[in-house]
């Protein structure tokens, strides 16, 4: 069993950067891939990026590379999601999840949910 607690939401103008942390519970949190999720009003929640449960793979969605970076923290049981040159349509609920095997980016493959951080991003 794995907790998540997201945190570092806010309101941004474009251009800002953010990062964002997600706090896990439970002594398994370093045998676990992780990922960032967002969903904004209206639409479906979409894969932002993915990392293995040892950092040394991530995956993320291609309009967002070089921008969006994640990382984390075993030590901490932390993982992160630094957002640079944020736009407008950056503007979302910002989730965490959890699962055991690889990092991927189908929504259902993930076990365990955060209840997410606000990011707002004004023009």
């Amino acid at each position: 069993q794995v907790q998540l607690v997201e945190s570092g939401g806010g309101l941004v103008q474009a251009g800002g950067s953010l990062r964002l942390s997600c706090a896990a519970s439970g002594r398994t949190f370093s045998s676990y891939a992780m990922g960032w999720f967002r969903q904004a009003p209206g639409k479906e929640r979409e894969f932002v990026a993915g990392i293995s449960w040892s950092g040394s793979r991530t995956v993320s969605t291609d309009s967002l590379k070089g921008r969006f970076t994640i990382s984390r923290d075993n030590a901490k049981n932390t993982v992160y999601l630094q957002m640079n040159s944020l736009k407008p349509e950056d503007t979302a609920i910002y989730y965490c999840a959890a699962r055991g095997g690889r990092p991927v980016s189908r929504t259902d493959d993930y076990d365990y949910w955060g209840q997410g951080t606000q990011v707002t991003v004004s023009s």
